[in-house]
């Protein structure tokens, strides 16, 4: 085979999976306001992914506001602005870390369970006997799983924000000498309204797509447990590259519609 037929293989390949991830996603919303059918599934998946979720991040969000405080604290002291360090932080955490974070943490402790769920209900043809009883498999498990991702993902923001901005604070205030009123008038001298808003946008979009591709995954992956497995992996790396492409795509957007203020 040629690299040009090989090269258009797999772009065929991967064309073909994003169709299939399209129609998985829009069957699991065409019938999401028959919440009676899917919603103490929406319930329990709240649970667990909050459950497996909340610490994690926690102990993700300490030491990335604290390294945040050391690094930029650093260089503001070497340039005499050591008050600059709380708006660096703040601005980091709301704009960037937390819905990252809080979409890697889904898509790393719940995604991969929601994979290996389905995957493992694929290979043992639960899914074929679903449909066989006139259930829609789509309805009954995706959906939830999509909107218990996308809800706990917006719960774990201020998780991230808070322990962030406490690292932050020691790394800056105890260890570096600056006092609390600095760090905090600086906290809130560039932090608007409009940054939460879309932190929080960010945050449900990414839950979104990180129960989508586990869905997806897990319904689509080989008949044998090395096809579960693979599609666990599968669906974390993909999850990623998507959280940082959107990330991207919506960053430049809101940027451009809200210039970043200045001090």
């Amino acid at each position: 085979m040629t690299l040009s037929g090989y090269v258009g293989r797999r772009a065929g390949s991967a064309l073909g999976q994003i169709g299939e991830l399209f129609v998985i996603v829009l069957e699991g919303l065409r019938r999401t306001w028959d919440i009676r059918r899917w919603w103490w599934e929406f319930v329990e998946q709240c649970w667990f992914l909050a459950r497996v979720t909340s610490v994690p991040v926690l102990l993700v969000a300490l030491p990335l506001g604290a390294t945040v405080a050391l690094q930029v604290g650093e260089l503001a002291r070497q340039l005499g602005a050591s008050s600059a360090t709380g708006s660096a932080v703040f601005v980091g955490l709301i704009r960037e870390v937390a819905p990252l974070a809080s979409a890697l943490l889904i898509s790393g402790a719940g995604g991969s369970a929601m994979t290996s769920d389905i995957g493992a209900r694929h290979i043992r043809d639960e899914l074929s006997a679903m449909e066989v009883m006139s259930v829609n498999p789509i309805h009954r498990l995706v959906t939830p799983r999509m909107w218990a991702a996308s809800t706990i993902a917006v719960c774990l923001c201020p998780l991230v924000i808070l322990a962030g901005a406490a690292g932050g604070y020691f790394f800056n205030v105890v260890v570096q000498g600056v006092t609390p009123g600095a760090y905090f008038d600086g906290a809130f001298s560039l932090v608007v309204a409009s940054d939460l808003y879309v932190t929080l946008f960010k945050a449900w979009i990414f839950g979104f797509i990180a129960a989508a591709v586990a869905c997806y995954k897990g319904m689509t992956c080989a008949t044998s447990p090395v096809g579960v497995g693979r599609a666990v992996n599968q669906a974390t790396v993909v999850t990623f590259m998507l959280v940082f492409a959107f990330n991207y795509v919506i960053s430049a957007v809101y940027f451009l519609a809200y210039p970043p203020r200045s001090l």
